[in-house]
């Protein structure tokens, strides 16, 4: 996740207080027949960046579900997190860069050494949105984020770098639990519609998820 504060404004009161504590959890997952062993740092210094976020694991669903095909695809995981996404991007043949702000790197980093135990694992960089996006090419074929919508005052950052990073050729895969109360709706359905195509591609009702599929609008 790409910001600490407003830890409290996003979780309920019993789940923030869930980051009070230090400790550590691991968790087993399986998506288009691989295997993910992911590690979980909870405590304050990680706040929102420690879990698997059920927006994350419904963002594998959906890329199981769909069959797409990442390899040899440039792709880029915006707010990593866990690394969890990205991670099994890479596993299916895609050249993955993960990134989020600094503090969550070695989150990322030891979640990578622990699936990726050959080939070419994922680039791990800091990425601070509306600062960093110029240090990246805009040739991707893929940026994904799961759950990066939750802040309203990051939203204006996160549009200037997902026009950064998307070019002509781009397809942006976002998921998002939908927090009306937070904005996130408001982004998907008035903000981000007028920058770029926003098409819904998987709902689920139960956990109020949504994923989109966005690209740049075509001349």
């Amino acid at each position: 996740m790409e910001e600490e504060s407003g830890l409290s404004d996003v979780l309920p009161r019993d789940l923030a207080s869930l980051f009070s504590d230090t400790y550590t959890e691991e968790s087993h997952y399986q998506f288009c027949g691989q295997q993910l062993r992911i590690t979980q740092l909870y405590g304050a210094r990680l706040g929102v960046a420690a879990p698997v976020w059920d927006a994350a694991l419904n963002l594998c669903s959906f890329f199981e579900e769909q069959k797409l095909n990442f390899k040899g695809k440039k792709i880029i995981e915006l707010g990593a997190g866990t690394g969890i996404v990205g991670i099994l991007l890479s596993l299916l043949g895609g050249d993955v860069t993960l990134t989020d702000l600094p503090h969550t790197l070695p989150q990322i980093e030891k979640n990578v050494s622990a699936n990726i135990l050959a080939g070419c694992p994922p680039n791990v960089c800091a990425l601070s949105w509306g600062f960093d996006q110029v240090n990246f090419p805009q040739d991707y074929d893929f940026v994904i984020g799961a759950d990066i919508v939750y802040l309203k005052e990051t939203y204006d950052l996160l549009l200037c770098t997902l026009q950064h990073l998307c070019g002509p050729s781009t397809t942006m895969f976002l998921s998002s639990k939908m927090r009306a109360e937070h904005g996130t709706v408001d982004f998907f359905q008035h903000v981000l519609p007028k920058h770029f195509n926003v098409d819904l591609q998987w709902r689920n009702v139960e956990d109020n998820i949504n994923i989109y599929k966005v690209t740049q609008f075509q001349n």
